[in-house]
């Protein structure tokens, strides 16, 4: 049986009087691809961002394998090392090549030297499909393409875990297809993931487990076979049809 890599135990995020999510559990084995899904603003995103402390929850404990990250004193730099994370919105270097935006991290986090920081953002940049693209600049580059570089650029620092924040709400819809891809070859290759996604098809192709959250709770999670087929909830079942409804036209033109 696969090891639990992230430990989530009660959870909570607020800002002022707005409680974000409160008391939420969650464990992410080795090797598992989690999709979290729910309506806008029920809190999926800051969540992701709490998992790499690149927003500090208010209570509860997360464990990195067995290093509890949001202990006092811990180095926030060397937990993201370990926690990749993949944005909406690329969150490229406009002024940076594609392979100068892979070897940054690696250069100044990791302090690798220049070659071998340049041989790493290369083999990246191929595992995505972009190493004929390395000296192009993000204006040379579609969303899909920036997208990808962005992978590239999480996979570098050979993370532990990847989170993906809807990583193609912000593209074309003919340019999805080749970032989920990219994510389904991961899937394959055992990297584990936590996803938050309108696509329902990656959902339910490629998740080993799918959780829906509404208003800061986890409502349910299941298999994918479960949440769609045999949901515990009325409201499961009336959001699926809903974003199925919406989105799984958006996926059959595709």
């Amino acid at each position: 049986m696969s090891k639990p890599i992230l430990t989530v135990k009660q959870l909570t995020k607020r800002y002022g009087s707005n409680t974000v999510f409160e008391n939420i559990d969650l464990t992410v084995n080795e090797g598992d691809t989690i999709v979290i899904i729910g309506p806008s603003g029920t809190g999926k995103s800051t969540l992701l961002r709490c998992l790499n402390l690149l927003t500090k929850p208010d209570g509860g404990q997360i464990w990195l394998d067995d290093q509890e990250i949001t202990a006092k004193g811990t180095d926030e730099d060397h937990v993201r090392q370990h926690i990749g994370m993949v944005f909406q919105n690329f969150l490229l270097f406009n002024h940076l090549t594609a392979l100068e935006n892979v070897k940054l991290g690696l250069v100044r986090v990791k302090h690798m030297p220049e070659k071998e920081a340049e041989t790493k953002a290369l083999e990246e940049l191929a595992r995505v499909g972009l190493a004929d693209r390395a000296g192009h600049y993000p204006g040379q580059l579609s969303g899909g393409q920036q997208q990808r570089v962005g992978i590239a650029r999480a996979l570098a620092m050979d993370p532990r875990v990847m989170l993906f924040d809807e990583p193609t709400s912000a593209l074309d819809p003919e340019l999805i297809g080749e970032v989920l891809e990219v994510m389904r070859k991961l899937a394959l290759e055992g990297m584990t993931m936590v996803v938050v996604t309108h696509e329902m098809g990656f959902a339910r192709e490629v998740a080993d487990r799918i959780i829906f959250m509404e208003k800061g709770s986890i409502v349910e999670e299941g298999s994918p076979d479960a949440l769609f087929y045999h949901p515990k909830f009325e409201r499961t079942r009336e959001f699926l049809w809903k974003i199925t409804e919406l989105y799984g036209k958006k996926e059959a033109q595709a």
